[in-house]
């Protein structure tokens, strides 16, 4: 597995000038820095765009997004903002059985009788769907007595089409084990969950060594 990790950090006069006010903003910025590898079809197809980011906030004067992707970045955005450094992630680093972690996800069920995508709501509902969907579907198992639903908001934007978009986000952080090797390795490179294209599912993750001798 080729993957990179990147760290762009934008100081105050790059934010302005990027106009970052919101999700779709940030979108259009981190995925300026990475060369446009799908097709049109392959984009009509929804096939992941191999980049994933995370906004980690900051204060009055900077700015740090956490960056995921299956190529490189440029060094800055448009040859003049921002600073980007990236390394190469080791396949030991990927080779260990429990890791604390740190993620954003869009909470969702898909309503069998109507169809649609419904929020789930409240931090109980938000970390049994996310232990739910870990052991399904991700490749692990969650340390439910360590697992924090931190916080929960809604974001509300516009996309390239102006089209309206509310999305939900919640901020959750624990420990995980690795039940199915393949299948975690996909979660870490494509991400959990929808709205990866606006900076939720990247799994953030520090393994947790285990003491020779305990």
């Amino acid at each position: 597995m080729n993957m990179i990790a990147s760290v762009l950090h934008l100081d105050r006069k790059a934010v302005k000038a990027l106009r970052i006010t919101d999700p779709y903003s940030l979108h259009r910025v981190v995925y300026s820095l990475y060369e446009d590898v799908r097709s049109t079809d392959e984009k009509q197809a929804s096939k992941p765009s191999g980049i994933l980011f995370a906004d980690q906030g900051g204060d009055f004067n900077e700015r740090k997004i956490l960056l995921l992707a299956d190529r490189m970045p440029l060094d800055s955005i448009e040859g003049q903002y921002g600073q980007v450094q990236s390394k190469p992630i080791s396949d030991a680093f990927l080779g260990h059985r429990h890791y604390r972690f740190k993620v954003v996800v869009n909470p969702t069920r898909r309503d069998s009788a109507s169809g649609k995508l419904i929020p789930v709501k409240g931090r109980e509902a938000i970390a049994a769907w996310f232990c739910e969907r870990a052991q399904q579907s991700w490749g692990f198992d969650v340390a439910t007595e360590h697992l924090q639903v931190d916080r929960m908001e809604v974001q509300q934007f516009k996309d390239k089409h102006q089209r309206a978009v509310t999305l939900a986000q919640a901020h959750l952080q624990g420990q995980l084990k690795v039940s199915d090797r393949a299948q975690f390795f996909n979660s870490f490179a494509q991400g959990v969950g929808r709205g990866r294209a606006f900076g939720c599912g990247l799994l953030q993750i520090v393994p947790v060594l285990e003491n020779p001798f305990s």
